[in-house]
């Protein structure tokens, strides 16, 4: 009797792992493993970083210049110059590469850029940083920073 009793108490504080049942019931794909993907991988030149290797892979071993998006989910101007700045780089049809890297998420690289504001962007060639600036920007702004980066 002390061992059902027990049971019941424990019972509802578990976690319900059966799918559920019957002909309405919603079809959910299994959750991804590993790294995010997304539907264009091998055309997109925005990517968020995922880890520091992941950084040090995509970004700093990177033979293209990549555009570095220092950013935060509850920074207002980061929710204007992000989306602006993806256009902006697709503009450019390959020659440069942006990641993206949420500063709550990966504190240590933030650190480690001496990111002290967000938005801060950094402009990468070779492992290196060649330019940077925080804040919006207007897309006439954006376009110089990333053609002062490609060379052109």
């Amino acid at each position: 009797m002390a061992q059902r009793l027990a049971l019941r108490r424990l019972l509802p504080l578990t976690p319900r792992t059966l799918p559920p049942q019957g002909l309405l019931a919603p079809r959910v794909p299994p959750a991804p493993h590993g790294r995010a993907f997304g539907t264009s991988a091998g055309c997109s030149s925005t990517f968020n970083v995922q880890d520091g290797s992941d950084f040090q892979d995509r970004v700093v071993n990177n033979p293209k210049p990549v555009v570095v998006d220092f950013h935060a989910q509850w920074c207002g101007p980061c929710k204007i110059l992000g989306p602006r700045l993806e256009k902006m780089v697709a503009k450019q049809e390959g020659k440069v590469l942006m990641a993206k890297v949420d500063i709550d998420d990966h504190t240590d690289l933030a650190i480690e850029y001496e990111v002290s504001a967000v938005p801060t962007v950094l402009a990468m060639k070779n492992g290196d940083v060649v330019d940077k600036f925080v804040g919006i920007k207007d897309e006439d702004q954006l376009e110089a920073f990333l053609k002062k980066l490609i060379g052109a």
